[in-house]
Parts: C-alpha cells; sequence; structure tokens
C-alpha cells in the first residue's frame, strides 16, 4: 500500500484531455436540454390568435374613436391580459369592454357608437349570437378554448389624421405579446 501512495506515476496527458473533454461535453448536453425544456413548456403552453381586428374613427364626431378585436386562446393554459395597446398606447381598464364564450365568431364585429356595460353587440354573418359586453375591472383571464370578443373606447391617440393609414393593436400577457396591424377605417 505503501508503494501505491509513493509512486510517482499519474495520468497521462491524453487520458486527463479526454477526461475533461468528456465531462465538458456531457455538461453542456445537460444544460442544452435543460434549455429546451424550458423554451417548448412556455411557447407550447400559451397561443392567441387575434382576428376581425378593426379602429374606427367617426370624422362626423370629432374626438370619437372605437377599437374591437377577437381573440382566441389556442393554447393549453389559461392566460391573464395584463395589458391592450392600440396605436402604441396603452389602454385604460375603464376603456374596455369584453365578453368571453366558447362560441366561435365567424361573422366581421360591428361599430357600435357607444360603448357601456351590458351592451349588446351582435357580429354579421348568418346565425351570429348577440353577446353582452362587461366593462373591464383591471386584468382580464382567458380560458383555454375560450374566445374574447374586445371593444375599446377612445383607444390610444387616434385621431382624424390616421383615417387609411396602419396601427397596431397588441395584447401582452405574462409570457408574451400578440399584435396586429389593423388600418384606421372612418366610422359610419
Amino acid at each position: 500500500m505503501k508503494n501505491i501512495l509513493k509512486s510517482k506515476k499519474g495520468l497521462s496527458t491524453v487520458v486527463t484531455t479526454l477526461i475533461i473533454l468528456v465531462v465538458s461535453v456531457l455538461l453542456a448536453t445537460v444544460v442544452t436540454f435543460y434549455a429546451i425544456n424550458i423554451t417548448t413548456n412556455r411557447t407550447q403552453t400559451e397561443n392567441l390568435y387575434i382576428s376581425n381586428t378593426h379602429v374606427w374613427y367617426n370624422t362626423t364626431t370629432p374626438g370619437w374613436a372605437e377599437a374591437a378585436f377577437v381573440l382566441k386562446n389556442t393554447g393549453g393554459k389559461d392566460v391573464v391580459l395584463q395589458k391592450i395597446t392600440v396605436s402604441s398606447q396603452p389602454s385604460a381598464w375603464t376603456d374596455v369592454f369584453y365578453n368571453a364564450s366558447k362560441i366561435t365568431i365567424s361573422g366581421d364585429l360591428p361599430s357600435t357608437g357607444t360603448l357601456s356595460d351590458g351592451y349588446t353587440v351582435t357580429p354579421t354573418g348568418t346565425g351570429a349570437t348577440a353577446l353582452t359586453l362587461q366593462a373591464a375591472s383591471g386584468v382580464i383571464t382567458l380560458k383555454s378554448g375560450y374566445t374574447l370578443v374586445v371593444y375599446i373606447n377612445q383607444p390610444g391617440s387616434v385621431g382624424q389624421m390616421d383615417v387609411g393609414t396602419s396601427i397596431p393593436v397588441a395584447v401582452f400577457t405574462a409570457n408574451a405579446y400578440w399584435s396586429q396591424e389593423v388600418n384606421v377605417e372612418a366610422a359610419q
């Protein structure tokens, strides 16, 4: 036993290099799998689809503007809408009215002219169901598989000079934001 401990022989340079190389590759593999697991779990579970997006400005009633869109949660988990912006301006929750349901909106959304809690809107198209809007009092939770119809009173800083131009409408959640460009329309 004494001879082994007093022996001056050690591992060769080649063997030492191979050990360090194998350990480095194993460590890099573990880190890579962890990163892939984190990114795929977050992106696969949250998926929103924005459609039927409109922004109207009434040229006969200066200062009146309205935005509307349909938001479908096609992901595998419920999401919390933390902020909605129109033309990069956050909308106050007191100006947001919505209806959450499992129905599919096949028609288009009409301009309302006035928004209030309990206002009923009927999308265009055959067999469209009337939807009762409720006022948002803060963040909005959208369940997986549900559709959200959103109307915004006086969105962003939309003005008469914006009619015919393209502006972004965006929805922000904890993990991502979802945006769609839309042309500002003149309201009838």
